[in-house]
This record gives C-alpha cells, sequence and structure tokens, in this order.
C-alpha cells in the first residue's frame, strides 16, 4: 500500500508540475501582457519601473502568470566588466579617452541600441552611444572654451553572464574601435540580421551639405568635432564618411569586425531592418522632410552590394494617420567598395549645381526640392554624377527623381514575418506631411497630429518599379495604412502635463515584433507625454498593454525582444535623458525630478518571462 501511495504521489506531483510547465517544452498558445497603470505619484514618476504581468497560455490549455520586473545591467557612469573607464566614455581614433575643457571624461548620457547576440556558448551585446549632451546644462565653461554641441560617438561589447534563473549580469565590457571606418557619428537605433550580426545606424542630421541649406553650420561644426575631437588634426573628417549603416560582427572569443555599408546610401538613418529573405532592407530615415528607402542586396546575407529604391506615397484617405499606396523608384546599384571610393573625393559642389529658389521658383534646368530640411533648394544634377548622388545624396536624389520626401521623425522598422507586414514609426505628423500646397511636391496631405503613429505596411511580391521592371525582392511594401490602436492622441494639457492621451502610444519610437507572441513592442520618445512608456500590442487581439514607465522625460531606447535565450524571454530596454521635463505644475513631481541624475543612464531589460516557444 506505501509504494501504490508513493505512486500516486509522484503522479499527482508531475501533473501539478505539467500544469505549471515549469519543463518548458510545452509549446505556447499566446501571451497577454496586463495594463499597468501610468504613473500619477512622485514616487513612481521618479523612476523606470514595471507592474505588469504576462499571462502564457500553453497548448495543452494551462496557463500562468509571470510578474514582469525591469533590470538594470548598468548605468553610462559604471565601470563594469573590467572596463578601466566608465561605459559611456568616448575615445579618439586611437582609442584614448576624449577629455572636456575642464579635463574631466566626456562620458555621453544617451545609450540607445541594444543588440543581445548568442555567439557559439557565449552571450555579447553591442549598445549604441547615441550622442552627447555636455552643452545642454548651459555650462559657462564649455560655452567659453569653444566647445562642440556633439561628440564623436561609440559603441560597447559587453559579454553577458545568465545565471539558471535567467537573471543576466555583465562579465566583461570594452568599447568598439571605430577608426577602421572613421569612426561613427550619432548611432540610433540599431537591428540584428538574419545571421546573427548587429546592424548600427548613422543618424546624420547635423549634417546638412548644401551652404544654401539652414543647417550648414551645422555641419561646419560637426566635421570641425570629428576632426579635432577624434582626429586630433591628424586628419580632416570628410562629411561623406558619414551617414551609412555600419554592420558589427561579433566572434565567439569577443574580437569584432566592423563595416560601413556604402551601397546602402546615406541619410539620417535611425534603423535599417533586413527582412525574412535576408537581402530586402527598410529603412527609418529620421528628420523633417524625409524619404522611405528600400535596399535590395544582390546575395542574401551580403549587404555589400544592391540596388536602391525609395518610395511614392500616393494617397487614398487622409483621415486617421492617412493611407495611401506605394510605389518605388529606382535610385541605383552599387558596390560598397565603388561608393567608398567615391566618397573619399566627392563634395556637394561636385556632384549637385545649387541655388536657392527666388519667389519659390527655380531656374530653367534646376528642378525644386525640399529634402532634410524645411528649407527648398534648386538642384541639376551634373553629368555623371548619377551614382555619387544615388548613394552619397540619397534623399536629394530621391526627390529629384520623383519620389516622396516629406515624412517627418520617421524612426524605427519592425517586421511580422507570418503576416508579411512592416511596422514603421512616425513620431510626429507634422511639416512635410502637412497638406501644404506651397510644397515643391504636396504628396502627403494630412492634418497635424504630435501624438504621432505607428504605420502598417503589406508586402508583397512580384512587384514593378515606376518604370515598369521586376523588382527582385518577395517583400515589396505595396500600401501604408495605420491601425486603430496605433494611431496617438492629441489632448488639452492635463493636469500631469501630459498633451497626449496617456493611454495610448504618443511619439512612438523603437519598435520590435515578436513572432511567438505575436506582439508588436513599442517605446515612446515623447514630447507629448510626461512619462515615457513601452507598450505591447497584440496583432491578433488588437490588445495595447502598458509594461513600463520611465523616468519623467526620458525617453525609450535599445528595445529588442528575444523569444528563446537558453530558457528565458527577455525585453532589452535603456532609456536616456532621465528627470528631462519639470511639469511646473506639481511641486511634488518637480522635487522628485529634480534630485534624478539626469545622466545616470539605463542599460537594462524587463526580465521576468519564461522561454516563448
Amino acid at each position: 500500500m506505501k509504494y501504490l501511495k508513493a505512486s500516486l504521489l509522484a503522479l499527482a506531483v508531475a501533473s501539478a508540475l505539467a500544469g505549471c510547465n515549469d519543463d518548458d517544452t510545452t509549446p505556447v498558445k499566446s501571451v497577454e501582457f496586463s495594463n499597468m497603470p501610468a504613473p500619477t505619484t512622485a514616487s513612481d514618476m521618479a523612476k523606470t519601473h514595471s507592474s505588469s504581468v504576462a499571462k502564457v497560455t500553453y497548448e495543452d490549455g494551462s496557463s500562468k502568470e509571470y510578474p514582469l520586473s525591469y533590470n538594470k545591467l548598468f548605468g553610462v557612469k559604471d565601470k563594469v566588466g573590467g572596463n578601466a573607464n566608465a561605459a559611456g566614455q568616448l575615445y579618439d581614433h586611437k582609442m584614448a579617452p576624449i577629455m572636456d575643457p575642464l579635463g574631466q571624461p566626456v562620458i555621453a548620457e544617451t545609450p540607445d541600441a541594444n543588440s543581445l547576440l548568442k555567439i557559439g556558448s557565449n552571450l555579447f551585446m553591442v549598445s549604441h552611444l547615441e550622442y552627447d549632451w555636455l552643452l545642454s546644462d548651459g555650462s559657462e565653461a564649455y560655452k567659453a572654451a569653444g566647445w562642440y554641441t556633439r561628440m564623436p560617438m561609440s559603441m560597447l561589447l559587453t559579454g553577458i553572464t545568465q545565471a539558471t534563473d535567467g537573471k543576466l549580469s555583465v562579465k566583461s565590457q570594452k568599447p568598439l574601435d571605430f577608426s577602421g571606418v572613421d569612426g561613427i557619428w550619432i548611432p540610433c537605433f540599431g537591428s540584428q540580421t538574419p545571421w546573427n550580426t548587429h546592424l548600427g545606424s548613422e543618424e546624420d542630421y547635423d549634417l546638412q551639405y548644401n551652404p544654401l541649406t539652414s543647417g550648414y553650420a551645422t555641419t561646419t561644426a560637426g566635421v570641425k568635432a570629428l576632426t579635432e575631437k577624434y582626429f586630433n588634426n591628424e586628419k580632416t573628417a570628410n562629411p561623406y564618411h558619414y551617414g551609412f549603416i555600419p554592420e558589427v560582427t561579433v566572434k565567439e572569443d569577443g574580437t569584432t569586425s566592423i563595416v560601413k555599408h556604402y551601397a546602402m546610401g546615406r541619410a539620417t538613418w535611425e534603423q535599417a531592418k533586413v527582412m525574412p529573405d535576408g537581402k530586402t532592407v527598410y529603412f527609418g530615415d529620421d528628420g523633417t522632410n524625409v524619404f522611405m528607402n528600400m535596399f535590395i542586396a544582390d546575395k542574401a546575407g551580403d549587404l555589400s552590394a544592391g540596388t536602391l529604391y525609395a518610395a511614392k506615397w500616393t494617397q487614398t484617405s487622409a483621415d486617421a494617420g492617412g493611407a495611401a499606396n506605394l510605389t518605388w523608384v529606382k535610385l541605383g546599384s552599387a558596390k560598397s567598395a565603388d561608393i567608398k571610393a567615391l566618397a573619399d573625393t566627392a563634395t556637394f559642389d561636385s556632384i549637385f549645381d545649387a541655388v536657392a529658389p527666388t519667389s519659390g521658383a527655380c531656374p530653367t534646368g534646376y528642378t525644386r526640392v525640399r529634402a532634410g530640411s524645411t528649407a527648398d533648394e534648386c538642384l541639376a544634377l551634373k553629368t555623371g554624377q548619377e551614382k555619387a548622388a544615388a548613394f552619397l545624396e540619397t534623399r536629394r536624389y530621391a526627390a529629384l527623381l520623383g519620389a516622396t520626401t516629406e515624412f517627418n521623425k520617421m524612426e524605427g522598422i519592425a517586421v511580422n514575418a507570418k503576416d508579411k507586414k512592416l511596422y514603421m514609426a512616425m513620431s510626429y505628423i507634422d511639416k512635410g506631411m502637412l497638406d501644404d500646397a506651397n510644397e515643391p511636391v504636396n504628396d502627403i496631405k494630412l492634418k497635424k497630429l504630435n501624438a504621432g503613429a505607428t504605420y502598417t505596411m503589406d508586402m508583397k511580391s512580384a512587384q514593378k518599379d515606376t518604370t515598369d521592371t521586376a523588382i527582385n525582392s518577395d517583400y515589396v511594401a505595396t500600401n501604408i495604412y495605420v491601425e486603430t490602436a496605433l494611431l496617438g492622441e492629441d489632448i488639452p494639457t492635463d493636469a500631469l502635463s501630459n498633451t497626449a492621451n496617456p493611454d495610448k502610444v504618443a511619439n512612438t519610437d523603437n519598435v520590435f515584433f515578436s513572432e511567438k507572441m505575436r506582439t508588436l513592442f513599442i517605446g515612446e520618445d515623447s514630447g507629448t507625454h510626461v512619462n515615457n512608456f513601452v507598450w505591447a500590442y497584440n496583432v491578433d487581439t488588437k490588445k495595447l498593454s502598458r509594461i513600463l514607465s520611465a523616468p519623467t522625460g526620458a525617453e525609450n531606447t535599445g528595445l529588442q525582444v528575444l523569444d528563446d535565450l537558453n530558457g528565458h524571454a527577455y525585453i532589452m530596454s535603456n532609456s536616456q535623458h532621465h528627470g528631462d521635463w519639470a511639469t511646473g505644475k506639481n511641486a511634488e513631481v518637480d522635487k522628485a525630478i529634480a534630485a534624478i541624475d539626469k545622466f545616470d543612464a539605463n542599460v537594462g531589460y524587463i526580465g521576468g518571462l519564461p522561454a516563448i516557444k
């Protein structure tokens, strides 16, 4: 009898364990996130936190709830993993620390993209340091020294240890050396390739190349900073070496190789995202009067050569963020090595003749364009400069060929492979996207929406470009629209100083789609929410859930979702420029915000999830 009782007990225990799915072998049917409340107290508004709960339902009908929590791996001022300097330290081309006029180390407080990669048996994370805010505090010492508004930037490689309970910690850390590609300028969001490398970005909006545009003074300052602080006056920085997509390959021993893909074109790249075919790439082009770009590599898994296209928006609706059909203008084909050779010697004046419009009109032989700024230009392409224009002045050339350059603050890109849908963040629907008959071209005719939207595009095969030539991709976006839950909502200023509905996404920035969870994750960079959030949007149930809140004014960055990393799931999430907003309405909140160290930016993740298989 005692053996029968023991057997029955063992069976009961096994059954209970199976019901809890602690052996993590039962496939997951669905994941649902609870909607945590927006913070309203001073203490909650001043910290990064999550109180969301993930309900995981398994194919056997059982379910379990997993409370989420935020975990900080390190801050930009921390010295971790054997790194002799702070994580956010910036370096020159000889990897010597850059110092400020007061003799202090220059530390970037803006961590952005993360790529947590499993390389063999090891875990490595590539992280961006986006830009520097040294002058933002109004320091007279910096200004008196003629200091720079931007610094040459960098990326970090952090070795990661994963405990048996899933907790991540830092094992090693070192800065990446970009001297082989002339340094890097403003790396913003990034992505991971199907072949397990990191794709970065160079958000080049500080470098406008036409002396007739308002951004030219900033161009001069940017080149000056690179020349003096990165190259130490040993070399003059060339503006045509920046504004490209860098790829970082990490090996199992922690060594790295870095290339810039000149064949992918040059613009203010927020991010590049490779489609499941391993060759079609879409870009987020951040700034004013920007464009939608598509690159198709000659070979899957190799981004060193291919063909560039730019989208033409043909509007079908002006309502709810608008809708349009998309067609594609071919810009050209090239190899990166050939474009790099052009970049070494090209100047704006070697590619274009340019004059300022007179009373909104251009002289005969010139085309009026508005591309990359709010200023109009009259451009004429010089003989034989088609390839240089297509790959070094990609946005301007797209405008010349009739593509749409009216998008505003285009941010991250995500792909839903199963449904062949592409998601694109548009932080603000404004400026070039408004209905304005005074624009050179008025393709996009929408109403202003400060809260922005996340657009959806359907992708199809067997498409042709505007010359009726076949496009060699099964992932060509053919239309664009906004799902109801992904449209922001402007409101009158509320009691906490929100000017967008806090229960809807505002100023979407980072986006990442989880195939296993069937969920689009969205990180905000909002000037309309007092606290920025990370959201989870289930594309099947259409449920939108707030799952994380950052300190007041902080931007959520570094979004990456890993469905199954050695038996655990992770939502990578950083934040930067903490406390960058005082409400002016609530003394208690403003006191809590004032106590925040703005420079203590987080690199971390949302944990608590099991593997989603």
